[in-house]
């Protein structure tokens, strides 16, 4: 079994974006994965998983949010 998946998991994370905004945690010891960015957050993961639950708060991609906005505004 992957170390991923233990509870009892110490490792450092950090918080990572990609270009939707969609949130995302990575092992802070890799390399950071294509197309997305760290965010600043490092920790535990839970304290990073807390972290997304606490500003991710609208789980849209950032083209449907902004394609729904249009729509408002053309009055459909």
């Amino acid at each position: 079994m992957s170390n991923w998946n233990q509870e009892e998991d110490d490792r450092q994370y950090v918080v990572v974006v990609n270009h939707e905004e969609q949130y995302s945690i990575w092992p802070a010891d890799r390399e950071m994965p294509l197309g997305w960015k760290a965010v600043g957050k490092q920790g535990t993961k839970q304290e990073c998983l807390d972290y997304i639950e606490e500003v991710w708060t609208d789980m849209r991609p950032l083209s449907l949010r902004k394609k729904m906005e249009e729509m408002d505004r053309a009055g459909n």
